[in-house]
C-alpha cells in the first residue's frame, strides 16, 4: 500500500547551507491518515521543516507541525475537536548506517533511517503526529459519572481521604450479581 501522506525529498537536493520547506496534506490524505491513526478526523495537517545536511549523509530535521484533529473522548465516547502544535528534532541517518541501540538516551536527538537517498517528509510528519496524539483524550468538561468514581476511604493515621483505585470495579461486579 502506498503511504497515506508521502513527500519524498532526495538528500542530494539539500544545499550545503540547508533549506526550509513546508509539506501539507490534502483533504484525501488527511482522511486516509485519520483511518491509519484510528481517529475520527484530521484536517489542516502542515509541517514546516528546516533541514541541515551533516556528515556521512546525515540530515538534521527540525520540524513544526500543526493539525486539527477529531478524537473520541475516553470518558463520554463523544468526538471532539482539538488543535495540535508540536515541534520536534530528528536526525535522519542512511539505513545502512542506522542501528537500534538497546540503551536509548532520552536526552539525545531521535534518529530515523532513510533508504535510497530519499527522506519522506510526509511520513516523518505522520510519525510525529502519531506521537503528539493524546492516547487517552478527554473532551473538555467531561467527567466520570459519580457511580463509577468509587468510594473514598479515610485513613485514620494520615487523617486524609483517598480514593480506592478498584472500588468502581467492585461496585460494577456487585451490580452484575
Amino acid at each position: 500500500m502506498d503511504a497515506e501522506f508521502s513527500r519524498p525529498l532526495a538528500v542530494g537536493r539539500i544545499p550545503a547551507r540547508g533549506m526550509e520547506t513546508v509539506v501539507e496534506a490534502s483533504d484525501t490524505e488527511c482522511r486516509r491518515l485519520a483511518v491509519r491513526l484510528g481517529i475520527p478526523g484530521l484536517r489542516n495537517l502542515s509541517c514546516r521543516y528546516r533541514l541541515a545536511p551533516g556528515q556521512g549523509g546525515e540530515v538534521l530535521a527540525e520540524g513544526w507541525l500543526t493539525a486539527h484533529v477529531t478524537q473520541e473522548c475516553v470518558v463520554s465516547l463523544e468526538p471532539f475537536e482539538d488543535a495540535l502544535a508540536e515541534s520536534f528534532t530528528v536526525r535522519c541517518i542512511p539505513a545502512e548506517r542506522f542501528r537500534e541501540d538497546d540503551e536509548i538516551d532520552p536526552f539525545s536527538v531521535d534518529e530515523v533511517p532513510y533508504a535510497r537517498d530519499i527522506i519522506d517528509l510526509g511520513e516523518l510528519a505522520t510519525e510525529e503526529l502519531s506521537l503528539a496524539l493524546d492516547p487517552y483524550p478527554h473532551k473538555p468538561g467531561s467527567r466520570i459519572p459519580d457511580e463509577f468514581v468509587g468510594k473514598e476511604e479515610t485513613d485514620p493515621e494520615e487523617k486524609t481521604t483517598r480514593r480506592q483505585p478498584f472500588s468502581a470495579l467492585a461496585e460494577l461486579k456487585k451490580k452484575q450479581n
